[in-house]
């Protein structure tokens, strides 16, 4: 009996716990917890942030000029390598838009429901890397952002050009793999239902994203034009044939809100313009072709040390003076020197406008038809695609000047200016000197798209811009004077040693003049 009773016992004990744990489970649990992430939404956020919020590159590619010698602002007006100014590209891709895209394919995995999505996340991923290659060179690309699903905290590097195949084998294969019968992605904040290019069907948005895909193909194969030509033809070739853009109602953009502490490079544009002042080279090219563009793109402030104080900035063409390159604000404010000097509290030239082209309203422009014109262009004078290259040409200029028209405080470009300015002598299509005028057109059109204008003046050479003589920092490790990638992020050598070092022995050593694979003489 007390046998029997003991073993009651112990059953009753075991239910009280029983009952006592689940009670903790079920207090301690979350009701309101997300337990499951819509793979739409972790794509339409990696769409939304790649931009990211520093534009160091266009300080390289001579659109501005930063000539503050001194803490953050101490970068590539004066040649030298600044972790704060090169590792923005690395930590607004990898923690978020790539985990993210990453992610989401995880959650995909075979859902053959969802194939137009995941299509379009393959697509995006090869952008966004694209970008990043260009960027650094070597980087994590195969392991990258799989430390919750394979547990991999010190991802390996990648050899950046094959990288590039491997981007290559995903854009076509996702291409190919879009389904005008499939899945309708509402959350596209390019061609979803209340993207900037809505669509209303499955079949009108993968139009659009076949379209995007080869036009990001298009602009991968000319990555190829003077390391491999023939590899270059063939993908370029292989784009066309497959359709690119046609019109500007193709473009992949993104439209915000003009709140000022928005996400992308908005943001650190108009909260810091005051360092952000016009290159020289910049506005010496819109002043001597008489460029419409240029009124929406750069202007004079009353004070260049609150821009954002003034609403009616000068724009008239005559009034802008670029500041020259590798040139200290100190110099710039000594008059003696032949500089205009202060003004207010800044300096007496012209900024990027902030009511337009850099207003925090301004839409991100990823991929364009305007873009892809031009790069048709070069494709056709080197005889790569059927059509003719000045046709291309033109078109690739008219459709940039139309997105202008997307701008704040802007108005549609009047057809009779963009005419004349393509009759302007150093703007008229000849055959003689095609891609120069193509690859300044090109540089004009990444205006607000930095990584891809360092890009192309890396791989086609134009425009033709003078060094930065501040000092000889880019003539050492056998540079040729001018910045070919960004370095690292300094944490990399400490919390990612093992693939770092091996990284820096690929590629020649970590350094502001190692070149990617494609960038050649």
């Amino acid at each position: 009996m007390k046998k029997i009773q003991y073993i009651l016992s112990i059953v009753l004990v075991c239910l009280i716990l029983q009952g006592c744990d689940e009670d903790f489970v079920e207090v301690n649990t979350n009701p309101y917890a997300v337990n499951e992430v819509d793979p739409a939404l972790l794509f339409a956020g990696a769409q939304r942030s790649h931009l990211g919020t520093w534009a160091a590159e266009h300080t390289i590619v001579q659109h501005f000029v930063i000539p503050y010698n001194q803490g953050a602002t101490l970068g590539f007006n004066f040649n030298e390598d600044i972790d704060g100014v090169n590792n923005p590209k690395w930590n607004d891709s990898y923690p978020s838009v790539i985990r993210n895209l990453v992610q989401a394919t995880e959650l995909l995995g075979e859902d053959t429901d969802r194939v137009n999505l995941l299509s379009m996340i393959r697509i995006w991923k090869a952008q966004v890397f694209m970008g990043v290659v260009d960027t650094y060179g070597d980087v994590p690309y195969s392991e990258a952002g799989k430390a919750v699903s394979d547990i991999i905290y010190f991802p390996s590097y990648d050899d950046d050009e094959a990288i590039y195949d491997d981007l290559y084998n995903e854009i076509t294969s996702a291409v190919a793999s879009l389904n005008a019968s499939g899945d309708f992605v509402s959350d596209d904040l390019f061609y979803g239902s209340n993207g900037s290019q809505p669509t209303n069907s499955a079949s009108a948005q993968v139009e659009k994203w076949r379209k995007l895909g080869n036009s990001l193909l298009l602009r991968l194969g000319m990555r190829y034009s003077k390391v491999n030509p023939s590899r270059a033809e063939s993908i370029v070739s292989e784009a066309f044939s497959g359709g690119v853009m046609t019109s500007n109602a193709d473009n992949a953009y993104v439209k915000y809100d003009g709140n000022v502490y928005a996400w992308g490079d908005n943001n650190q544009l108009r909260n810091f313009s005051f360092f952000n002042y016009a290159a020289e080279p910049l506005v010496d090219q819109l002043k001597t072709t008489n460029d419409p563009r240029a009124k929406y793109m750069i202007a004079m402030f009353e004070d260049p040390g609150a821009v954002a104080n003034e609403t009616n900035p000068n724009t008239d063409l005559d009034d802008q003076f670029g500041v020259p390159v590798g040139v200290s604000d100190l110099q710039l404010s000594d008059t003696s020197l032949g500089y205009r000097g202060p003004k207010g509290t800044g300096l007496d030239y012209s900024q990027i406008n902030v009511f337009a082209a850099a207003s925090p309203a301004a839409p991100a422009f990823y991929v364009t038809y305007g873009q892809t014109s031009l790069l048709l262009a070069e494709a056709a004078f080197r005889g790569w695609v059927s059509g003719d290259a000045q046709s291309y040409y033109e078109d690739g200029i008219r459709a940039n000047m139309d997105i202008y028209s997307l701008y704040p405080n802007t108005e549609p470009i009047p057809a009779s200016e963009v005419d004349a300015y393509l009759a302007e002598p150093e703007v008229a299509y000849n055959a003689s000197n095609a891609l120069e005028l193509i690859n300044t057109q090109y540089w004009l059109a990444n205006y607000r798209n930095g990584t891809e204008a360092f890009a192309n003046v890396r791989r086609s050479g134009f425009p033709d811009l003078a060094r930065n003589d501040f000092n000889d920092n880019l003539l050492a490790n056998g540079g040729d004077g001018f910045v070919h990638r960004m370095t690292y992020p300094d944490r990399e050598g400490s919390a990612n040693s093992d693939s770092y070092t091996a990284a820096v022995s690929a590629i020649g050593g970590d350094n502001l003049v190692s070149r990617v694979f494609w960038d050649v003489e």
